[in-house]
């Protein structure tokens, strides 16, 4: 072949090449997926995971597994999915307590920000603080006065050791000066069923997890968590507006895929989540609930990893946090 010929071959070939990772993505996804929950079903973690199963499988007609690995507060999921293959097919749903361990366990069996790569924030929620219907208080203030006259003998639920709900009654604990005894379950639904049973006082939980049982009268709301208020229950008071000014606390869903995932199909996983997250029918479903839909791109959630892990390793180091 003449050299001009060879050369024209050349950049002709050159001009066609897939760009890099752009096989993985044309190629994915080839197999089911795998959506990893590191809490029991019934959550909101779960429901999330559930809800982009099925937009997934619509979508690219491939099954979708929701695994869930409770146990070890998110730590046995969580290093299920950083050893699991980055192609895409395995996913991470993760809250609050993946950016709290960090600070709360002196090892863990990853790294937190070295091990998983940032798909999408997908929602948020306030945690509301409920009561057992029997115990006798009607209001933050009243909660915090019955736990003065009684130190160390109320008992507050959470769905593990650093969930949303533990870091939440530890804060207010440290804000306004109470001693409550701390009972950790292994995820939301067992330590709901017990304080509706009496087998603990209070505890502070999602919107999606409690307000079912506060409409049914099985359980009293005091507050919520976050600086507004919930448009779900508007006649409640933020925990700010109940005495304990400056507290303010949303509790956040997300999505990770394992490190080294091809940056093309976390794009496209991203794409496919923040359609979804953007359907009516999803968005009308979680704001009955009391959940936001955010949305956004991996670089985003990615710098909210970093500013979540930094504010909650302060509130760990200045209220002295202890595994139990």
């Amino acid at each position: 072949m003449p050299l001009a010929a060879r050369i024209c071959a050349v950049a002709f070939a050159a001009v066609c090449a897939p760009a890099p990772g752009a096989s993985a993505a044309a190629e994915f996804p080839s197999k089911p997926l795998r959506i990893i929950v590191p809490f029991p079903p019934g959550g909101f973690n779960d429901q999330l995971a559930r809800t982009l199963g099925q937009k997934f499988t619509e979508r690219w007609r491939q099954p979708v597994v929701v695994d869930n690995r409770a146990g070890g507060s998110t730590l046995v999921g969580t290093d299920l999915a950083a050893k699991a293959p980055p192609d895409g097919h395995t996913l991470l749903m993760v809250s609050f307590a993946f950016a709290v361990n960090p600070s709360l366990h002196a090892r863990l069996p990853y790294d937190t920000l070295r091990d998983f790569a940032p798909v999408v924030l997908a929602a948020g929620t306030s945690n509301f603080l409920v009561v057992n219907r029997d115990l006798p208080v009607k209001s933050v203030r009243e909660l915090i006065r019955a736990a003065k006259a009684r130190p160390g003998t109320m008992d507050y639920a959470s769905g593990g050791n650093g969930t949303s709900p533990h870091l939440c009654m530890e804060l207010l604990k440290s804000m306004a000066g109470i001693d409550l005894v701390h009972v950790a379950y292994k995820g939301s639904a067992p330590a709901v069923t017990d304080l509706i049973g009496g087998q603990v006082q209070v505890a502070f939980d999602n919107a999606p997890n409690v307000l079912p049982h506060v409409k049914a009268g099985k359980l009293r709301a005091l507050a919520v968590s976050t600086a507004a208020r919930s448009p779900l229950a508007p006649e409640l008071p933020t925990i700010a507006e109940s005495g304990v000014p400056g507290f303010d606390v949303e509790v956040w869903f997300g999505i990770v895929a394992p490190a080294g995932t091809p940056r093309d199909v976390v794009a496209q996983l991203n794409a496919e989540i923040n359609r979804a997250l953007a359907l009516p029918e999803v968005r009308r479903r979680f704001a009955e609930q009391g959940v936001r839909t955010i949305g956004g791109t991996p670089e985003q959630f990615g710098a909210y990893l970093h500013g979540q892990i930094a504010r909650w390793a302060k509130v760990v180091r200045d209220t002295g946090v202890r595994i139990e």
